[in-house]
């Protein structure tokens, strides 16, 4: 006997469906708020592998910097796909004692190791190493550039501290917008 049942209102293929969710614009303004995450890799074995990140948004892009002979460089030169997820602080203002969730946004992606040289100086200057003008230290940096594909899944962005009790409501999905962009 099958199930008369309709599905349900909170299912999207076996996923909640967000009941709320920011558009791709205000992810995009939130990544650009915040300057830290954690970056997901493979390694040589396949086995997965994070590292915790500093980074700067330019255009539809995240950049990172890091020492070239780093093991993060060294795998995502052999495997360029990457997922990241970046964590936005939230506070109740005059409340700091209340403990309240980071707000994040998790994306799958792509990335490619540049050199110093083929990134705009301005840019280069907003990433921790691009304070540092030292010859040596910046023959020794690479450059991550992480392009998003599909789609965001987003925790507390674009809404009020209150909103984000409601589990449901906290969730969304929003397109990353960067269909047209290549390496």
């Amino acid at each position: 006997m099958t199930n008369p049942r309709k599905p349900s209102a909170h299912s999207n293929q076996g996923r909640p469906r967000p009941l709320a969710s920011a558009t791709t614009e205000q992810v995009w303004a939130a990544l650009d708020r915040g300057f830290f995450g954690v970056l997901a890799f493979v390694n040589r074995d396949g086995h997965p592998r994070t590292a915790g990140v500093c980074y700067a948004v330019n255009g539809r892009s995240l950049f990172i910097s890091s020492d070239k002979e780093m093991w993060k460089v060294r795998h995502i030169a052999v495997n360029p796909n990457v997922s990241m997820t970046v964590t936005l602080p939230k506070r109740v203002p005059f409340l700091p004692f209340i403990k309240v969730p980071a707000a994040t946004v998790t994306f799958r992606g792509e990335a490619e190791i540049l050199d110093v040289g083929d990134i705009d100086a301005a840019l280069y200057e907003r990433l921790p190493r691009g304070r540092d003008t030292d010859p040596a230290v910046v023959a020794r940096t690479a450059i991550i550039r992480v392009i998003p594909r599909g789609e965001f899944v987003t925790y507390g962005i674009a809404m009020p501290i209150t909103q984000m009790r409601k589990h449901e409501e906290a969730h969304g999905r929003t397109a990353c917008g960067t269909e047209g962009e290549i390496f």
